[in-house]
């Protein structure tokens, strides 16, 4: 599966590289069978998904669980690769804030 591995989320629309890095450097992480996690600053998500492959652009769309500052808190997203080492996408906390990023293969 062409998402695998772990992604340096290295761009957010809404957030800067101080917030996206304040625990860990912000990243995106993605097993072969679709499930997997992410963090930037305090949002921490449990990714379940997979390739719409009967879209041309073959993207990745998921849907996560997780934590924003603690509280509880869910959303989706969808990746496209830009090529084999580079993506963009967005993530979407449910009833919050939405936000494009770039990311680049570390892994």
């Amino acid at each position: 599966m062409q998402y695998q591995g772990k992604w340096r989320i290295t761009e957010m629309d809404q957030w800067d590289i101080d917030y996206m890095d304040m625990e860990v450097e912000a990243y995106i992480e993605i097993e072969e069978s679709g499930s997997g996690e992410f963090q930037f600053g305090l949002v921490f998500g449990q990714i379940d998904g997979g390739v719409v492959k009967n879209r041309e652009d073959q993207p990745f769309e998921f849907t996560w669980e997780g934590n924003d500052e603690c509280d509880e808190a869910s959303g989706s997203g969808w990746l496209k690769l830009n090529d084999k080492n580079s993506l963009e996408g967005v993530i979407k906390i449910h009833q919050g804030d939405s936000s494009g990023l770039v990311a680049e293969r570390i892994e």
